[in-house]
């Protein structure tokens, strides 16, 4: 395909690199099957220990030299990355689609995501600010800087392979810090593709080698970086499971992490909602990316006085929806990853209709025609009630669970109600509803949500969540200060040395 020698990863045979250089290694060979026609696109060869410790080391030097470079400057480099994914927007959105299977639309709106942090960050870049503040003493003055922490280790997940470690390595780059980055054993091309593009701007501006790592390998490889002292902070993306361990083995260290882990997600449907507007927010909430987003809409609170109108309305429009090859823009939705998350669809789905659940729209498996991959399911509704087991859990897959309730109370009650803590939304036309959900007594999750679905952040904002979502933030607002380290300094310009408190110590 056209898009794979534009990005230069077809065949590549190679999986660490420190810029422009790819590292000798003798790890596993990771093979990356596209979940679109179950095609062998190419295979990686993972990190070894040996590779590993000499690209940490790479990058260690390479922070020493970039940390110096003025930020605007640094900054003015990430503008450049922007305007190389502008000029590769096209192949590398068809890239994410093939490989990870979301749609095309989805796929070119990840590298505009990416495009999007790189501009966040240039700004940023020019306004890195610390505070002044008055001191007791006088003839003193005080004030605080923010320095760059060094090494930092990026591990993504397969969901979304470019975008949130773009949200890292643009911020983590104007900050002074340099990146280590692991990509998802199931999207490895990616992370090649990535690193081609940056490599040459790069190499345009004189960048250390060694700024930019790319370190593929599966869970053995998340392991050395989380273990490493050499990395101050690791950011980790994927399971709740994988994040009580990195935060676990990075904390023994007391080092830094940032987790972005599962999601529950709820929107509450009031009675006085735009149930149009409702519909539109939960199926793609419900079916983006076939469900595989940390966002998307696992459950749907609504109001028993429209219950039955907007589940007859759910499952009209279910009918429409088109599932195929995602390069086709005509579809909705693509694929799931792989047939390890297509038994898991399943099996949920068997557990649900165990514990008396009720299907009004049907899962199940697509084959035959174009479904060759064996990796294309049905998205599915089934109706619960919020005591059942399987609501509390998430299934990475299009199966959406639709529940009653009788007061907005109760509501907030069933979505607060699960151990994660990522997106909510709630829609309704009722202000004193929308206030009362923005609140501190309404959703306890990291993003509350009003007239619009729990999934497609804006960069903007701080995105991450609380509970077993981990309590990370990445991407805009002040997300910067996590790749960075405070210093108070406080500067003497008398010709005396007052202690602080008033302390006398006399000589």
């Amino acid at each position: 395909m056209d898009f794979l020698t534009t990005l230069k990863v077809k065949h590549h045979n190679q999986g660490v690199s420190t810029g422009s250089q790819w590292l000798q290694s003798l790890g596993e060979t990771i093979q990356s099957y596209s979940p679109v026609d179950g095609k062998l696109i190419a295979s990686v060869t993972a990190a070894d220990k040996i590779a590993y410790n000499t690209l940490i080391v790479q990058a260690g030097e390479a922070f020493k030299e970039w940390r110096m470079w003025p930020s605007p400057k640094r900054g003015d480099v990430v503008r450049q990355i922007g305007d190389a994914l502008r000029k590769h927007k096209e192949p590398l959105g068809k890239l994410v689609s093939y490989e990870m299977g979301k749609s095309l639309q989805e796929g070119y709106g990840e590298v505009q995501e990416m495009i999007d942090i790189c501009d966040f960050a240039v700004g940023l870049s020019r306004q890195l600010h610390g505070l002044t503040m008055h001191s007791e003493r006088p003839g003193h003055r005080m004030y605080e800087q923010w320095h760059p922490l060094g090494v930092i280790g990026i591990i993504s997940a397969f969901n979304f392979p470019v975008a949130v470690w773009s949200w890292n390595a643009m911020l983590g780059w104007v900050c002074g810090d340099v990146c280590v980055w692991k990509p998802s054993e199931k999207t490895p091309l990616c992370g090649i593709a990535c690193q081609n593009i940056i490599a040459e701007v790069f190499e345009k501006n004189r960048v250390p080698e060694g700024v930019s790592c790319l370190v593929q390998g599966g869970r053995e490889v998340g392991e050395w970086l989380a273990n490493d002292a050499r990395i101050p902070l690791v950011s980790a993306t994927g399971s709740t499971k994988m994040g009580k361990a990195v935060g676990s083995a990075v904390g023994a260290r007391l080092g830094r992490y940032l987790l972005e882990l599962g999601g529950n997600n709820a929107i509450i449907i009031s009675k006085d909602a735009d149930l149009d507007m409702a519909l539109v927010g939960s199926a793609f909430g419900a079916v983006g990316t076939a469900g595989q987003r940390c966002t998307s809409t696992r459950r749907l609170i609504v109001h028993d006085s429209v219950y039955e109108e907007f589940k007859n309305k759910l499952v009209s429009a279910y009918k429409q929806l088109r599932i195929g090859n995602p390069l086709d823009e005509a579809n909705h939705a693509g694929p799931l990853i792989d047939k390890e998350a297509v038994n898991l669809y399943l099996s949920s789905i068997k557990q649900c209709k165990q514990q008396g659940g009720n299907f009004i729209v049907e899962g199940g498996l697509l084959e035959g025609g174009d479904y060759i991959s064996g990796c294309y399911v049905k998205p599915c509704v089934a109706e619960v009630t919020k005591d059942m087991e399987i609501v509390q859990h998430e299934t990475f897959a299009p199966i959406l669970y639709l529940m009653k309730y009788a007061d907005f109370d109760e509501a907030i009650a069933i979505q607060n109600g699960v151990p994660q803590g990522l997106s909510s939304s709630v829609m309704t036309l009722n202000l004193r509803e929308a206030e009362q959900f923005l609140s501190s007594a309404g959703s306890d999750c990291g993003i509350a949500n009003v007239n619009i679905g729990t999934s497609g952040a804006e960069i903007g904002g701080a995105f991450g969540g609380e509970k077993e979502t981990g309590g990370g933030r990445e991407s805009g607002s002040d997300a910067w200060r996590i790749y960075m380290r405070r210093q108070t300094n406080t500067i003497n310009y008398s010709t005396k040395l007052p202690l602080a408190q008033g302390i006398k110590f006399d000589l």
